[in-house]
């Protein structure tokens, strides 16, 4: 059984079961909102048009509907598939449900994503949003994105690279995460190396314009360029970090993006996380990889856990600078080192929360 809902300018035909499983009939998550809705976002801004867009694996194709709804002008193609031949009735249903059944941009499909993204003459976005690892699809994906594409990438196997399951992560990451308090940051690290490395393969070069860890997933944004040299450059910022990785050590985003990104948001009045999008924002400005949690450390510690505006206070005096990061809402970035910052934390100033 279906019910009908909205999603941003979308209304799309979903299951009524509320256990949101692979087994369901047809997929849709609505937790992951957020992760369309930056999407979207996405796509608004860029300073690029005409536009061929690949949704490979689109389940009830609110992706693909919310596309074409709220940044249709910038469309010129999109392919809409997915192989499970349910969800291809349900993306048609839900097509003709928002008017778009007779637009001629739409492409619909229902085959195996990599043999369509194989038989394909490339795109210029392409997103791949799979139920776990996006690994079976990284290689096509890294074929057939052109250059200066955006490659959008969600893995929802978080346990493997967030260091429950070293031996999988090693398998499927050819990395060794890390399960402590940064096992966040370092898990979208060793997943930006893994598709970087796939692509490398093909002399194209993934850049992170856009990355983040939410809820049950990690998303990465890349920005493809061409060239040996190029790849040659994001392979130069592969290392460990942590005890863990090896990992990409570059820059998470991009910050001129970000703030473009939230200025339209505000200015348009996006439906959209704000603070999350703010946090991101701030965060980007400030290149330092890794972070200082204060509770986590003060626990490590045995002490009393001073407050988050006592710590900020601690590192200005000092001339440092503190930035809250997206990974955890009590932990700050600095350029501070690890032995400092926990003599901060000791000192008998501190006041606990």
């Amino acid at each position: 059984m279906f019910k009908t809902i909205t999603e941003g300018k979308a209304k799309v035909k979903i299951s009524d079961q509320e256990k949101i499983s692979s087994d369901l009939p047809v997929f849709y998550n609505p937790k992951m909102k957020l992760n369309r809705d930056i999407s979207i976002l996405l796509l608004k801004i860029i300073d690029k048009t005409e536009i061929q867009v690949c949704d490979p694996l689109a389940g009830t194709g609110v992706r693909s509907i919310r596309f074409l709804s709220e940044t249709g002008e910038k469309i010129r193609s999109i392919t809409i598939n997915d192989k499970n031949k349910e969800s291809f009735r349900i993306i048609k249903e839900n097509l003709k449900l928002n008017n778009l059944e007779e637009d001629e941009r739409i492409i619909t499909e229902n085959r195996d994503a990599n043999a369509l993204l194989l038989e394909s003459s490339g795109f210029d976005y392409i997103d791949i949003d799979p139920f776990g690892t996006p690994n079976p699809f990284l290689d096509m994906a890294s074929r057939r994105i052109s250059r200066d594409g955006i490659l959008a990438v969600t893995a929802t196997d978080t346990s493997a690279l967030s260091g429950t399951y070293i031996n999988a992560c090693k398998r499927k990451y050819w990395a060794r995460p890390r399960r402590d308090y940064m096992m966040h940051e370092t898990g979208l690290r060793i997943l930006i190396r893994k598709c970087q490395l796939i692509a490398a393969q093909y002399e194209k070069a993934l850049l992170p314009i856009l990355s983040y860890a939410k809820d049950h997933y990690m998303r990465v944004f890349f920005k493809v360029a061409k060239g040996k040299a190029k790849v040659d450059e994001v392979l130069r910022h592969h290392g460990p970090f942590n005890e863990a990785g090896p990992m990409w050590l570059g820059k998470l985003a991009d910050v001129k993006l970000l703030s473009k990104m939230y200025a339209v948001a505000v200015s348009q009045h996006y439906d959209i996380d704000y603070d999350f999008l703010r946090l991101l924002k701030e965060e980007a400005s400030f290149g330092v990889i890794g972070f200082y949690d204060v509770h986590a450390l003060s626990k490590q510690l045995k002490i009393g856990c001073p407050s988050m505006e006592f710590v900020n206070s601690k590192l200005k005096k000092a001339g440092y600078t503190g930035v809250r990061t997206h990974f955890s809402p009590y932990a700050l970035k600095t350029e501070m080192s690890k032995e400092e910052f926990i003599q901060l934390l000791k000192d008998k100033k501190s006041q606990s929360l």
